[in-house]
């Protein structure tokens, strides 16, 4: 493939010419590669409820903490991942961090079909999970890079929207292939559980590693690193001394860290409070809805502003948090499920109208990617925060009332926030 030497997206008659084709395939080739990302952060989200089944003896706290360790490493990562790309370039940065995938899911796969494996042992490959985590800082900086400002809410909607369908895939799809032997002897043999059924708990993991290689293959052929993107780590960090770093990194572990903290804890949720239902079975439309509306929060912000649907967003989170709570303490679980997927949406929603503000905020190309890896870092310790605060929630009182109740706290605060600086008539910067 012939090398990109010119990247000008602002201008009309190159984009229209050349650059939107060259972004379209490098974003075509991006989204699978971050979709798989988040299937293998979020593993354990889905095994973790399934491991004393098959023969570990887990405590509840445990439980809750390898559901939550990936969460806590992914953000980690992500501080490190936001500036790599101007430094490796975007196409050599997608092709390592999508082959590190292959660490976690070789490595759970063969873990969890021994159930003398040590806690210490499994809480290290749920922090190798975290490697999936980091990649969506370095993803969507290098994804803003391709588009013009009038593009960026759609194009990272889509990049991180379609992404994040990776929580809910792995959701749906390991419940079913943990059913069947579809690897034969190569992937070992069954785990059996109480009632004599036979399940391959470790396909949850190994499935991946096919698609992984795939999109590995597909980065080295299709994907570019651009010119005049180059930076170093002293170039980016001049965004710490920007507010509106600071701002926007709150409005979006607000939306985002909600979004992933919720997707790692709901199935350990609902086999704790609803242990009647079959909590694999409801769990992946939490994360479903919320990644598959993040687009339209993007697509809408490009065309009325970004702070104004935050701002009508985080007061239908705030409403839908009461309801989680109402049907919670009624035992209601219909109630429950219906509230916390209004909750999703609007996770969803405003995940792509904040990063849709962004790129108005700052108007240097760099400084807006730099800004964007950042805020996706601490965002994502929402993954590690949102399970262990439900998990002491129900250690120390017996519910999970208190955790939502800080939650709501959490949105309030994000609403005067937004509407301060960013949404009101005389705000600072209106966007």
């Amino acid at each position: 493939m012939a090398r990109i030497t010119r990247w000008e997206p602002e201008n009309e008659q190159f984009w229209e010419a050349e650059g939107k084709k060259h972004a379209n395939r490098n974003l075509w080739i991006s989204i699978p590669a971050l979709l798989l990302a988040f299937a293998v952060w979020q593993i354990w989200s889905v095994t973790a409820a399934s491991l004393n089944d098959i023969g570990f003896n887990f405590t509840k706290s445990e439980l809750f903490t390898l559901a939550a360790l990936p969460g806590l490493t992914g953000a980690t990562f992500r501080i490190f991942y936001t500036f790599v790309v101007p430094i490796f370039g975007g196409r050599n940065w997608t092709i390592i961090s999508t082959a590190s995938l292959l660490i976690p899911s070789i490595g759970i796969g063969l873990a969890v079909q021994n159930p003398e494996t040590s806690f210490m042992t499994m809480a290290i490959l749920a922090a190798l999970c975290g490697l999936g985590g980091g990649n969506f800082a370095s993803s969507m900086a290098n994804i803003s890079f391709f588009y013009p400002k009038k593009a960026k809410g759609t194009a990272l909607g889509l990049n991180a929207g379609i992404g994040n369908l990776g929580v809910s895939t792995v959701q749906f799809v390991a419940p079913l292939v943990v059913t069947m032997g579809i690897f034969g002897a190569v992937a070992g043999n069954p785990q059996i559980l109480a009632d004599g059924t036979q399940v391959w708990v470790q396909n949850a993991a190994f499935v991946w590693v096919i698609p992984i290689i795939l999109t590995v293959i597909a980065a080295i052929f299709g994907m570019d690193n651009l010119p005049g993107t180059k930076a170093s780590i002293k170039e980016q960090a001049v965004i710490f001394k920007n507010k509106h770093t600071w701002i926007m990194t709150f409005l979006y572990v607000m939306c985002f860290g909600s979004f992933i903290g919720y997707s790692a804890a709901f199935p350990l949720l609902i086999r704790t409070e609803f242990p009647e239902v079959n909590a694999l079975q409801f769990a992946f439309l939490g994360p479903l809805v919320g990644a598959l509306i993040r687009p339209v929060g993007g697509w809408v912000s490009d065309k009325v502003g970004g702070a104004i649907v935050t701002f009508i967003d985080i007061i239908v989170m705030i409403f839908a948090t009461l309801g989680v709570i109402y049907f919670y303490n009624q035992g209601n679980f219909t109630g429950f499920l219906i509230m916390f997927l209004v909750l999703f949406v609007t996770t969803g929603i405003a995940n792509g109208s904040t990063f849709r503000m962004i790129p108005y905020i700052f108007s240097n190309q760099k400084e807006a990617a730099a800004v964007l890896g950042w805020t996706s870092a601490i965002g994502a310790y929402g993954a590690f925060l949102i399970p262990k605060i439900f998990g002491w929630s129900i250690d120390t009182t017996g519910l999970a009332n208190t955790a939502l109740y800080i939650f709501i706290a959490y949105y309030v605060l994000s609403l005067v926030i937004t509407w301060y600086y960013y949404s009101r008539k005389d705000a600072e910067v209106k966007c």
